[in-house]
């Protein structure tokens, strides 16, 4: 069977699983995901060797270490997906909730209802947790998963698939809902990218290039986030002891991430009683500094920022430090280098906090917070897909609700269009 006819019949499974999965009650997905969990710790050891071959080849191909451990299974990962699938089953069910509802003055009733967005197509690279992640919340939400993973980590995707696909089996789930493109090639991505009407929705989880190349062929709509070009904003009326805990937690706490800080903006007003301290701090965490004219003047001997710096998402302790007029400098700064991820802004006065999110465009805004933050788990949505900077259909962090669509519901008693 040739790459396009294999991927079109894996899609067409999907279709399937994902009409039986629309009518499978709350206890039933709840219970599939518990018994989803069991078996991932049950078979560990399987998991392990089959991870063990991507290991093996990964270091053979000579990736990075930093690859290498993205990509590496033992008993406490395996354990944290289980125990994330145990979370998504504890969970409240969006499946059917009827949101709103109004009534017209011919007397008829007419609301919208939460349901299934139907065949979620899963593209992503390194991590084989995002397999068991993304399949439990798509199953919860009513969808059937189409993962495709990256070459680098078939022989431990597909041990998961496995897995999963039994355990739900077992349950009455239909098999074609958790679904695997177990084939290296890049083609089978593309043809992926082709069945509109077949898969619903696409996600890309991965680097920017990845997002990219989905984005620019893809017949399907597409969910996406190319980077996180995050800021913090330290305002003259900032509360400084505060500024500064916010400021390196950012940057500092884990800055491998989509929503750490990489620009942080200061009023000028308080430039020189809060930058050495802070800066200092920094430079004693390792983190690299790149600074504007202005904070030059203030704290010498750093690397001048280019401007090309302000649009990186660097994802390591590298900061560029730029000082600002006022808050509108700031916010324009955001919205020419930012990338509607994560923004924060500390301050004490309410005026200027309230105009900060009313006026910077991104998915998630904060007002005295760090952008560490913007997570799923962090707003209570108990777990998340990943973080969406479009503005249709989702934006944000995207838990279960964001993994349904809505339909309209109309209650009569015989009113016919006049």
């Amino acid at each position: 069977m040739d790459i396009k006819a294999f991927v079109l019949d894996k899609a067409k499974a999907a279709k399937e699983g994902a009409r039986a999965l629309a009518k499978a009650s709350s206890k039933q997905k709840n219970l599939a995901l518990i018994k989803m969990a069991e078996a991932l710790k049950e078979r560990a050891s399987e998991l392990i060797s089959e991870n063990m071959k991507d290991i093996e080849y990964a270091q053979s191909k000579g990736l990075s270490m930093a690859l290498i451990d993205r990509l590496t299974l033992n008993e406490n990962r395996i354990n944290e997906m289980a125990e994330g699938l145990l979370e998504v089953a504890q969970l409240a069910d969006p499946v059917g909730e009827v949101i709103k509802m109004w009534q017209r003055p011919n007397g008829m009733t007419v609301g919208r209802m939460r349901v299934p967005i139907g065949v979620i197509g899963i593209i992503y690279e390194s991590r084989p947790n995002v397999t068991a992640d993304a399949t439990g919340l798509c199953l919860k939400a009513g969808n059937a998963v189409v993962l495709r993973g990256g070459s680098e980590a078939i022989n431990s995707n597909k041990a998961i698939v496995n897995i999963l696909r039994d355990a739900a089996k077992e349950q009455g789930i239909h098999e074609g809902a958790i679904t695997f493109i177990d084939m290296p090639e890049r083609e089978a991505v593309m043809e992926m990218l082709k069945l509109e009407g077949i898969i619903d929705l696409i996600i890309p989880r991965g680097g920017e290039g990845l997002i990219r190349t989905v984005t620019e062929n893809s017949r399907i709509p597409v969910l996406k986030h190319y980077k996180g070009v995050c800021h913090v904003f330290v305002d003259r009326d900032a509360d400084l002891i505060m500024a500064e805990e916010i400021c390196f937690n950012a940057k500092v706490q884990r800055p491998g991430t989509c929503n750490a800080m990489e620009t942080m903006l200061v009023d000028e007003g308080i430039a020189e009683g809060f930058l050495p301290k802070m800066l200092t701090r920094f430079e004693d965490a390792g983190v690299e500094l790149r600074g504007c004219p202005g904070t030059l003047e203030v704290y010498p001997n750093i690397r001048e920022v280019k401007e090309e710096d302000f649009y990186n998402e660097y994802l390591d302790l590298i900061l560029n430090v730029k000082v600002v007029k006022d808050m509108d400098d700031a916010i324009e700064h955001i919205a020419k280098y930012g990338s509607q991820h994560s923004d924060a802004i500390v301050t004490m006065n309410y005026d200027k906090a309230m105009r900060f999110l009313r006026e910077v465009d991104s998915s998630a805004v904060f007002v005295n917070a760090s952008t560490r933050l913007n997570d799923g788990y962090q707003f209570g949505l108990g777990a998340e897909i990943g973080i969406s900077t479009d503005k249709i259909h989702a934006r944000g962090p995207m838990g279960l609700e964001e993994l349904t669509c809505t339909k309209f519901i109309v209650l009569g008693t015989g009113q016919l269009r006049e």
